[in-house]
């Protein structure tokens, strides 16, 4: 994981609900379709354990995606993510409206995304991060860039980044020894 910056660790120090798009931040960013039109999804093992381990910290986890697709809410319920927000056209309004029914206010919540319909959300949230392969109108506007690339590590990164901060990560480690 690269350094983060002192403002970076402030920050996600912060966060009680973290937020994470999925096409291109949960996956690389690849559409499949079936042969009766459905989308096909691959997510990875590392980001999940990711996942769970930040939720188990105590962080809120959550989605938040343009897209609606059966494939996201099967892995977010395996996940056990339960604010799962899907074909939010308008970002922004969906981000405030979760933040309004979690009583959270925007300085705690970290929200990841990748690509411009981001960005209301990204420049919004206390703690705005996006995988490195994410357009420079992104990568210039978050507060970390995780060297991971989406689908295969960046979530994950961003887990353990948040957990770190909070002096929760080596806790969440030891209990996976166990």
């Amino acid at each position: 994981m690269a350094a983060p910056s002192q403002d970076a660790l402030a920050r996600a120090r912060r966060v009680k609900v973290m937020i994470f798009d999925v096409d291109g931040v949960l996956t690389d960013g690849t559409l499949w379709y079936g042969p009766r039109g459905e989308t096909l999804k691959a997510f990875h093992s590392l980001d999940g354990h990711g996942v769970r381990m930040l939720g188990a910290s105590g962080v809120k986890v959550a989605i938040l995606s343009g897209r609606s697709s059966r494939a996201v809410s099967v892995r977010a319920a395996e996940l056990g993510i339960e604010q799962v927000l899907q074909g939010a056209l308008d970002k922004r309004a969906a981000f405030e409206s979760l933040l309004a029914r979690l009583g959270i206010g925007p300085e705690a919540a970290g929200y990841m995304g990748d690509d411009v319909v981001d960005l209301p959300v990204l420049e919004r949230c206390g703690f705005a991060c996006s995988p490195p392969g994410a357009p420079p109108a992104v990568t210039g506007r978050v507060h970390y860039v995780a060297q991971a690339p989406a689908g295969r590590g960046a979530v994950r990164e961003v887990c353990e980044l948040v957990m770190r901060a909070q002096g929760t990560l080596e806790t969440a480690l030891r209990a996976d020894l166990a």
